[in-house]
């Protein structure tokens, strides 16, 4: 039986045509007719469709017949942007093979290269596809000779398609028929099913979606999970249709499907955990599983209204389920009350949660200014993980601080090495090496602090390489640095949502950048309201936002000065008592002025 059975993803750069070669492959396998058919089938949030990317990974399953064969197929579509990683190595672990897609007008890209490296450490068998061969834009010869370069492909492995128009679908499907390997695995054997992924429906409870690697299950068995030891009854499994899920007697070693326990705790359900049957799991070893998430940005989230706190933690165990990838923990703030703090893999992905716990709950939140994780040695040699400016010792307690250092690849224009360099020298960057895949394109790999690329590091990217760079990045270690803890005070007063951790040598320049725009965000009050950036006691920048005031001397025409001045001295003593007792409101626009530091720096490339 597993002799006809396929599990491959779809991996590729994102904006390649993956969700477009799926919906293809979905119509060609006849599992969707041409009446049901909409561009972007598997992407089915709203949010995917109007962004045009993919943010979950769907799983579904397609019977095709294939030169007199029948096939059972099991497709799952995954993200292209560097930030749901985490989703692509999760779909990875529950295939056997991977089609590999590369745009034939855009070329080899920086996540084509890092997909293409999670699948051969996965040990999966890589169809490469070349797509849009039917663009005016394509270049077809140069793009094979660009995966020859960097992978070693030989040119009559490529298969040629255009997703849009159909042409070469039928050779993509045999391809995965003939070269992807039939998944191993017995099924008379003890039960393991890998958790791959789970989601969370009102009326059923928790979905698992599992893997069979060994073994059959079916409805009435009693499951156990083998991280927590907790038992549970299947009610029904079953697999994954394009239109719905269609439940089945029993599900096979090598099939990809769901299971259904009746499941109503949210943290009953661990992805990459073990299930096998209770009476088996003594004799049973564990899956190796997943890597933990390595979260890159944290954040503060928090309700505009503060009684919808309860609401905003509902709403973050539920979507926690469906995307165990972030991580949260309650938090207070002087400035804005109770919230959470959330980690998150990048920028995109914090953008995209937050706009999801705000469609999906009808919650206004609030989002502080999102920071990097930091080490921090203290006196006595205990290491602690800073993920917020106010969890930092005193500085009279800190022995060392290490801020995570990534190894960026950037994939650019050959003519655009010097400007992507001076970017990098400027943002610290250690130079590492240059490859030429093609004789206009190189790969440029430099050492940066995450903290430095975080923020706006892409944009800069882009503006710099007229839209033709693109970037990935991997951790590589914590390394010692200068950093220090900026601390925001508004009328004498820090506001903790404002305080940042930052290298020592930007503290001044960032500093000034953010009170400028503070001073632009604040609105005016009846007395002077002072803006200062410090660093321990010591202020390193100071605006002022000038008080609103009346014309106090209009009504004085000529006469002796005397008179005038007494007005504006009682008018002066009048602003200095109202500055004692009066309180500074500041917008909820204001707590994202950080990110939006360095929009005004002259010195960004294509800025004139």
């Amino acid at each position: 039986m597993n002799e006809h059975i396929r599990n491959f993803c779809i991996i590729a750069h994102i904006d390649h045509g993956k969700s477009t070669l799926a919906d293809q492959l979905l119509l060609r396998a006849g599992a969707i007719s041409s009446r049901e058919f909409h561009a972007q089938f598997l992407d089915n949030m709203d949010l995917e469709r109007e962004r045009g990317i993919t943010i979950k990974a769907r799983a579904v399953n397609m019977v095709i017949g294939i030169e007199g064969e029948s096939y059972s197929l099991n497709l799952i579509d995954t993200p292209g942007h560097v930030d749901f990683s985490y989703e692509v190595s999760r779909s990875l672990e529950a295939c056997e093979g991977a089609l590999l897609i590369v745009d034939a007008s855009q070329g080899v890209e920086a996540q084509t290269v890092a997909n293409t490296y999670l699948a051969l450490e996965a040990g999966l068998e890589i169809i490469p596809v070349l797509n849009k061969v039917d663009l005016d834009s394509a270049r077809p010869e140069e793009v094979i000779r660009e995966l020859e370069h960097t992978f070693g492909f030989k040119p009559e492995e490529i298969v040629r398609c255009s997703a849009k128009s159909g042409l070469g679908i039928d050779d993509v499907l045999a391809a995965v028929a003939h070269r992807v390997p039939p998944p191993r695995g017995d099924p008379a054997t003890a039960l393991r099913a890998l958790i791959f992924d789970s989601t969370y429906d009102d009326y059923r409870g928790v979905i698992i979606y599992v893997r069979l690697v060994d073994g059959s299950v079916g409805a009435g068995d009693v499951m156990q999970m083998m991280s927590t030891g907790r038992t549970w009854e299947v009610l029904e499994v079953g697999c994954f249709s394009a239109m719905q899920m269609e439940s089945k007697k029993r599900l096979h070693a090598g099939e990809v499907g769901y299971v259904i326990c009746n499941i109503k705790s949210l943290g009953d359900v661990h992805i990459g955990d073990t299930l096998t049957r209770r009476e088996q799991a003594a004799s049973v070893r564990p899956l190796p599983g997943y890597k933990e998430p390595l979260h890159m940005v944290y954040c503060g989230l928090y309700p505009t209204n503060n009684a919808d706190y309860e609401l905003l933690r509902k709403a973050l165990d539920k979507l926690h389920l469906n995307d165990c990838s972030f991580s949260y923990e309650p938090e207070s703030s002087e400035a804005l009350g109770f919230g959470f703090r959330c980690g998150f893999l990048g920028l995109l992905h914090m953008e995209i949660v937050q706009e999801r716990l705000e469609r999906e709950s009808d919650i206004d939140l609030v989002q502080t200014a999102p920071n990097v994780t930091y080490e921090v040695s203290d006196k006595h040699g205990k290491v602690h993980h800073i993920d917020s400016p106010s969890k930092l010792p005193e500085d009279g307690m800190i022995e060392e601080m290490r801020e995570p250092v990534m190894k960026v690849s950037l994939l650019i224009p050959a003519d655009c090495i010097g400007t992507l360099m001076k970017l990098c020298e400027d943002r610290r960057g250690v130079y590492r090496n240059t490859d030429y895949i093609s004789e206009t394109r190189v790969i440029l790999t430099y050492e940066l602090p995450l903290a430095e690329i975080v923020y706006d590091f892409y944009d800069l990217l882009k503006s710099a390489t007229r839209g033709y760079g693109t970037m990935d990045y991997e951790l590589l270690e914590y390394r010692s640095a200068q950093l220090v803890r900026l601390r925001i005070l508004v009328n004498g007063v820090e506001v903790d949502a404002l305080t940042a951790i930052m290298h020592r040598s930007n503290c001044e320049r960032r500093g000034r950048k953010l009170l400028q725009r503070l001073r632009r965000e604040i609105p005016r009050h009846q007395f002077k309201i002072p803006l200062q950036a410090a660093i321990g006691g010591r202020i390193v920048a100071r605006e002022d936002i000038a008080p609103m005031r009346k014309d106090v001397i209009a009504k004085c025409y000529g006469g002796d000065i005397s008179r005038k001045r007494k007005l504006l001295d009682k008018q002066k003593e009048g602003k200095k008592r109202m500055k004692s007792i009066g309180n500074v409101e500041i917008p909820q626009k204001a707590f994202m002025a950080v990110l939006s530091v360095g929009d005004e720096d002259e010195s960004k490339p294509g800025k004139r």
